[in-house]
């Protein structure tokens, strides 16, 4: 899920610069991990320019290796879909805590990049709203690959389903 600083009311950065949101000012390419309801963490990609305020929530993965530790992780949870299909979940499986805000994103502990699989095809990636928040609901900044079984909840339905 996108959170963009300007005119998204949903984003932590939207009121500006706080002791909390620090990291979503920059770089891009650090994670912002914020504790959330009192008990999980969320892993975010900062996106913008230094001093812009955006990021990316990740709000699941599909895991391909390391699952017993995962399972380990989350008290093993009956399925393996749901190591890592929210974003506390997530945090949980792969460890990830507030220790490692601001932490770069290219190297070890935390590393985004290409995967080994070819890209997806245009029309598999969906766009919907974003869950889990009150305002800011209207925009479509939620991107998922369609039909994978790894996605976190969905508000009512999966678009298009009936």
């Amino acid at each position: 899920e996108a959170y963009l600083s300007h005119g998204d009311p949903a984003c932590h950065a939207a009121r500006g610069k706080t002791a909390r949101n620090a990291a979503m000012f920059g770089p891009a390419g650090i994670a912002y991990i914020y504790f959330i309801y009192g008990n999980h963490y969320c892993f975010n990609a900062v996106t913008g320019l230094p001093g812009v305020g955006e990021a990316v929530l990740i709000r699941a993965l599909e895991p391909l290796v390391g699952l017993e530790l995962m399972s380990r992780r989350r008290g093993n949870p009956p399925q393996e879909i749901a190591l890592t299909n929210g974003p506390g979940k997530l945090c949980q499986a792969l460890g990830i805590t507030g220790a490692l805000n601001r932490q770069p994103l290219q190297g070890l502990p935390l590393w985004i990049g290409r995967g080994t699989s070819r890209r997806p095809e245009p029309q598999s990636i969906i766009s919907s709203p974003r869950i889990g928040i009150s305002k800011g609901t209207e925009k479509l900044l939620r991107f998922y690959l369609k039909d994978n079984r790894y996605v976190s909840r969905f508000r009512d339905r999966e678009p298009g389903s009936t």
